[in-house]
């Protein structure tokens, strides 16, 4: 193990999760030639420095805010359910400021994807909490770094990868091409790469000492949701990270990541683990989990993810929101 408590052994490598894909002639199909064009675009601008990405993004981000587009009224949605003690030209600029951070989100992720590992560790970062971390690992637990939906998080992924060996969660993209580039890239980090319908893998990750970044804050229209309070407003959310914890006896940290403004990088911090985690009630711990990713949205509201139609799923005789 290296001092920052990167497992590299054999064991840690031979876990289970998806597999490297191989490529497939049928990638080739002319039908699939322009995803292929916006993977090479995504490939030239992660070969861009640091500080001329981040002035694309802001480019991208003034395009995305003077275009009209229904994400944006979901924003504003969310953000007038999730701040109504805000006034309405604050909620407007709060939709503003989060579609100019929808660029950054987007150079962000061609960086993280695509960057080379020198590219990766030009980025100034900041980590916190290591130590948390460290006490899970000497009593020989797993670890799921609870967190949330913000622009950021594919490249901090990236970044944080160069200090722990972490795993993920995902969901497979609706493109065969950017499915494979994008998991190929993923694994390259990542100790493992699990498919969010891969329970058993991921315990047995978690059992053998693993560490899971996961974030349980979109509406999946699982079967397994529980209305539980997201800002005060019934948000329909899943309860697999107590079930997980339960099955797993894993530790659970909230893990937070915070873009720093002028282009001075990223702030990562893991909290102490949850104590009496999991409890015998899953809504309970569902809603504590929400808890703490509001917390962590409270301290970066322009970075979270608000063009997810987070209330979608509505309790039942609930008026739809969007």
């Amino acid at each position: 193990m290296t001092p920052a408590g990167r497992r590299t052994s054999t064991t840690m490598r031979a876990m289970p999760g998806s597999r490297r894909p191989r490529f497939q002639r049928a990638l080739l199909a002319p039908h699939l030639w322009p995803a292929w064009l916006g993977v090479g675009v995504i490939w030239l601008l992660a070969r861009l420095p640091y500080r001329a990405l981040m002035h694309v993004g802001h480019v991208l981000g003034a395009l995305i805010c003077r275009v009209p587009s229904p994400r944006r009224r979901v924003a504003a949605t969310n953000i007038r359910l999730c701040f109504p003690q805000l006034d309405a030209a604050a909620q407007a600029a709060l939709v503003n400021a989060h579609l100019r951070d929808i660029g950054l989100m987007l150079t962000e992720f061609a960086l993280g994807w695509l960057g080379s590992k020198r590219a990766i560790a030009r980025v100034p970062v900041t980590i916190e909490g290591l130590e948390h971390l460290a006490t899970a690992r000497a009593q020989n637990r797993g670890v799921l770094l609870v967190g949330g939906h913000f622009s950021h998080l594919e490249l901090c992924a990236r970044l944080v990868s160069q200090r722990i060996g972490i795993a993920g969660m995902y969901r497979k993209m609706d493109s065969a091409v950017f499915e494979h580039v994008v998991l190929r890239a993923r694994l390259d980090y990542a100790t493992a790469m699990f498919d969010k319908d891969d329970i058993r893998g991921t315990v047995k990750y978690l059992r053998a000492g693993g560490t899971l970044w996961y974030a349980p804050d979109q509406d999946m229209r699982s079967k397994d949701n529980v209305f539980v309070p997201f800002f005060g407003v019934p948000a329909a959310t899943i309860t697999a990270t107590h079930h997980l914890a339960r099955l797993s006896g894993a530790l659970v940290i909230p893990f937070f990541h915070r873009r720093l403004p002028h282009g001075k990088g990223y702030v990562m911090r893991l909290g102490a683990p949850l104590a009496d985690f999991p409890s015998t009630d899953a809504a309970a711990d569902t809603a504590r989990i929400n808890a703490c990713i509001e917390a962590m949205v409270r301290a970066a509201p322009e970075q979270y993810l608000w063009v997810h139609k987070r209330f979608k799923t509505r309790p039942e005789g609930a008026p739809a929101v969007y």
